[in-house]
């Protein structure tokens, strides 16, 4: 099968995956285009006690400011830089939440999304979606090998399956996770996949070497039966956000509406659970319309790339990844040119909402003006917690 290294647009946006001609990918690019203003954008904020490792996340200086983390970036997304705020975002030794480019690309395309809580253990204020019972909480560390009763999983799938399968309209599929990308990890290798150094990181650099050591603990004590199947796997390693998202994409699907799945690795993670699952020969017709969304800054390396052909070729199918052409270069702000030097590089659907953003006509320097204007904002506000807060 055909790789595709990195192929850009017309628009700055880099295609990658696995495509067979630029002229199928560019209609596949149409497609979007054409529904950016019925998008229905969906952030599953989850929490995993995965999260609680020391060096695990850069999701909050410490392990107690990251509990708030999914919080502060909903809120954020949803209301921008208010005096009203309840929840600090928290410190991060480098950059700035993704929430800023989430909340600033929603308002420009005109979308309000709709924020899904799970196993986070207060009650948002603001509007949400209730999927379970909050008083669930996190989902266990992944090391226990017992992360969640699977039929807390099967639940969280059924009620993703059902809202997905009534949707009439595109939807996209975003994240706040603390954690996420070492359950990501989890979930992938216990399928054999050994994708360590392809598995990205909200720190500069990935705690590889932890990580590796966290996934081999909670696989020895999963002790996966050979005939383990994907909520197995996810009620072993896995997280809230991976149960729901995973019955969200079958059911948009089934609805026969196009998915963005705006991350990076932990999308990956659900599209691999999705192929463990489905029927075989239904694999190339289901993912004909679902797209991988992320930003320019988490292609850098090229192991995203590398990680979705590998999942191409493992299941012979053609994923498209997009990344948004969304850059701080000029900016003048150090949160925001922390992105250029590899901070933070995605979360809270950055990727795939700045693409609508792009797609929709907006240019790099409109964005780069208005996140730099609502960072001025929330500091002003002091929305930011400060070293004595954490």
């Amino acid at each position: 099968m055909k790789k595709l290294r990195l192929y850009k647009t017309e628009l700055g946006i880099n295609l990658f995956g696995n495509e067979s001609n630029k002229k199928n990918q560019l209609n596949k690019i149409d497609i979007l285009k054409k529904n950016i203003s019925n998008f229905k954008i969906f952030l599953v904020i989850a929490g995993t006690n995965t999260s609680q490792i020391p060096g695990i996340s850069a999701a909050g200086i410490n392990a107690k400011s990251r509990r708030k983390t999914a919080l502060a970036d909903a809120e954020f997304l949803i209301k921008g830089a208010s005096k009203d705020h309840k929840y600090k975002l928290p410190l991060l030794n480098a950059g700035v939440t993704p929430a800023l480019i989430s909340h600033v690309c929603s308002k420009l395309i005109n979308i309000y999304p709709v924020i899904v809580p799970l196993g986070i253990e207060e009650k948002p204020y603001f509007n949400h979606l209730v999927v379970e019972d909050k008083n669930l909480g996190p989902s266990n560390c992944l090391t226990t090998g017992k992360s969640m009763a699977k039929e807390r999983v099967l639940n969280l799938y059924e009620r993703g399956l059902a809202i997905g399968k009534s949707s009439k309209q595109p939807i996209l599929i975003s994240e706040s996770v603390p954690g996420g990308t070492t359950t990501a990890q989890a979930v992938m290798e216990a399928f054999g996949l050994r994708v360590s150094n392809l598995v990205g990181s909200s720190l500069f650099k990935a705690p590889r070497e932890l990580r590796r050591k966290v996934v081999q603990k909670g696989l020895l004590n999963a002790n996966l039966e050979t005939d383990f199947d994907s909520f197995d796997v996810v009620a072993a390693v896995g997280d809230p956000f991976q149960a729901f998202s995973m019955g969200l994409l079958i059911g948009a699907r089934l609805a026969k509406q196009p998915v963005i799945l705006s991350g990076g690795s932990q999308m990956i993670a659900i599209i691999l659970l999705v192929l463990e699952f489905i029927d075989v020969k239904n694999e190339v017709d289901f993912f004909e319309d679902v797209f991988i969304a992320t930003t320019g800054w988490l292609l850098k390396d090229d192991s995203l790339n590398d990680l979705l052909n590998l999942i191409n070729e493992k299941y012979d199918v053609k994923l498209l990844g997009l990344a948004s052409p969304l850059n701080f270069k000029s900016s003048k702000y150090k949160e925001l040119k922390d992105y250029e030097l590899g901070h933070v590089k995605e979360g809270v659907g950055a990727g795939g909402i700045s693409l609508l953003a792009f797609l929709d006509g907006f240019k790099n320097d409109e964005i780069v003006s208005l996140c730099q204007q609502n960072l001025e904002m929330m500091k002003g506000l002091g929305q930011i917690s400060l070293e004595k807060d954490c």
